[in-house]
């Protein structure tokens, strides 16, 4: 395994983690309509600013959201190509995965 395939799968292994929370989950739902303030997520989540914020920086730290300021604004929006590539990477797993383990086994 090369050091820049490690490197990926460490990359994926946080996007998956930043994305096996509900919260964050409802977060990229509310972003596929496109880019929102941190209010309009506020609002539509019902969770405390802080808490949010807290999701919001997970999410960037994954690379899965970006951000921008508008004055005292913060708006998020979905990292297509992160997205892309996670896309990528789930097309590529075996649809059979036990069919195909077990051609490389032992046996």
């Amino acid at each position: 395994m090369t050091v820049a395939h490690t490197a990926n799968l460490a990359h994926l292994t946080r996007q998956f983690r930043a994305l096996a929370e509900i919260t964050r989950l409802e977060i990229i739902d509310l972003l596929r309509g496109g880019e929102r303030c941190v209010c309009e997520l506020t609002d539509a989540l019902d969770i405390a600013q802080p808490l949010l914020s807290f999701h919001l920086k997970t999410l960037r730290e994954a690379g899965l959201v970006t951000d921008r300021r508008e004055g005292r604004w913060a708006y998020y929006a979905l990292n297509a190509e992160s997205f892309e590539q996670l896309e990528e990477f789930v097309a590529g797993l075996p649809s059979t995965k036990l069919s195909v383990l077990a051609s490389r086994c032992c046996g």
